[in-house]
């Protein structure tokens, strides 16, 4: 974490004094309750995770904590309070001008890394001024080991329908479509900003932080019913450089499998439309194809690069079907998920959204009756 040196000073959590009163405060369990919630943490720190719905605020930026680490680290754990002080008394300012024009009934979460100074100093001036603010029992670490506590509990508690198709066959889209028809869809792949494969990565959405995702799924979960089938997609253990927790993961590939099919021209035409970015690049096709080579040889690779460069996407689609991504599919399925002989065989007529959307309520319409 950035700027770790400095927890042991300003994030030491402190005694425990009262529920009530001026130091109010709660556990991870009711973050739910409060409108507003108020990250004083630093940018890098709330970049990488935060709660929902949270705010930064921070009473020390990046600098200024590494600052007060360095002293904490070299001099003396007086000096670095000292400094600390020092600089959050001079932040709070900005931080109080941004919430001025609040009600007297703002009463807002606050917490920082341990629940420690840093949020304390804010809420003791929110007190101050008239407004009921409480503080983070235990901050951002008590949220997080509720994330994973709470995410593994949950991760077992839905029969999962997985959907397993080829690549190019529209999964992604059928989840899309299942999730339209107001099922009950787990979609990774949206919530890990990726598409999945050596080709997944979305330029325009960089994929959030392994905390985050954990977080995002947590919230999904906690939002579904346990009476009803829970859909989601064949992954793999990685999404992109996410991992889907081992819990998670291993209830998926125990549960019942739907194949979904789509006749080759449609997987073609869908890979098209969904990896436009890469037809119009190929230099940037070549570097995401270059981890190939160890498998497949420099010939191969080059002669995949040729039809990108000379415009032929459906020779290079097929050609990236037939001889990588079907086999490694193929392999994989086979190897992961035990019950995908015995899917349940579902069709789109083509690549279409229409398609997709009736495919979606037969898929409903044959899943309606099981439950837990």
């Amino acid at each position: 974490m950035a700027g770790a040196a400095a927890a042991p000073d300003l994030d030491q959590p402190l005694a425990r004094e009262t529920r009530g009163g001026r130091d109010a405060r709660v556990g991870p369990e009711a973050i739910g309750r409060f409108a507003d919630i108020v990250d004083v943490r630093t940018p890098s720190e709330f970049a990488t995770d935060h709660l929902p719905r949270a705010v930064n605020a921070p009473v020390l930026s990046d600098a200024e904590r590494a600052e007060v680490g360095t002293l904490n680290a070299k001099v003396s754990a007086f000096e670095a309070r000292k400094r600390g002080a020092t600089l959050i008394s001079r932040n709070l300012a900005g931080i109080l001008e941004r919430f001025a024009d609040r009600p007297r009934d703002f009463a807002p979460l606050v917490y920082c890394w341990r629940g420690g100074q840093r949020s304390r100093s804010l809420v003791h001036v929110m007190h101050e001024i008239g407004w009921r603010a409480t503080r983070l029992d235990g901050g951002y670490r008590a949220y997080r080991r509720y994330v994973v506590e709470r995410l593994a509990a949950l991760g077992g508690a839905f029969d999962y329908r997985v959907v397993c198709g080829l690549t190019g066959s529209g999964k992604s889209r059928l989840l899309a479509a299942l999730a339209r028809e107001s099922a009950q869809v787990l979609d990774l792949e949206a919530l890990a900003r990726h598409r999945g494969s050596l080709l997944g990565e979305l330029p325009e959405a960089p994929q959030p932080s392994q905390k985050a995702f954990e977080g995002a799924m947590l919230r999904v979960l906690e939002g579904f019913d346990a009476r009803r089938p829970v859909f989601v997609e064949s992954e793999s253990r990685r999404i992109g450089r996410l991992e889907v927790p081992a819990h998670l993961l291993l209830r998926m590939r125990a549960s019942p499998a739907i194949r979904l099919d789509l006749d080759r021209a449609g997987r073609v035409a869908l890979l098209k439309e969904e990896y436009v970015h890469l037809i119009r690049d190929p230099a940037l096709l070549a570097s995401c194809l270059a981890p190939l080579v160890p498998l497949h040889g420099k010939a191969s690779v080059e002669r995949w690069n040729a039809l990108a460069r000379e415009g032929e996407i459906d020779a290079l689609v097929e050609a990236l079907l037939d001889e990588h991504y079907d086999p490694t599919y193929a392999r994989a399925i086979e190897r992961n998920f035990p019950h995908y002989p015995q899917a349940l065989v579902v069709r789109a007529d083509d690549a279409g959204h229409e398609a997709f959307a009736r495919t979606a309520r037969s898929v409903i319409e044959m899943t309606k009756d099981e439950i837990r």
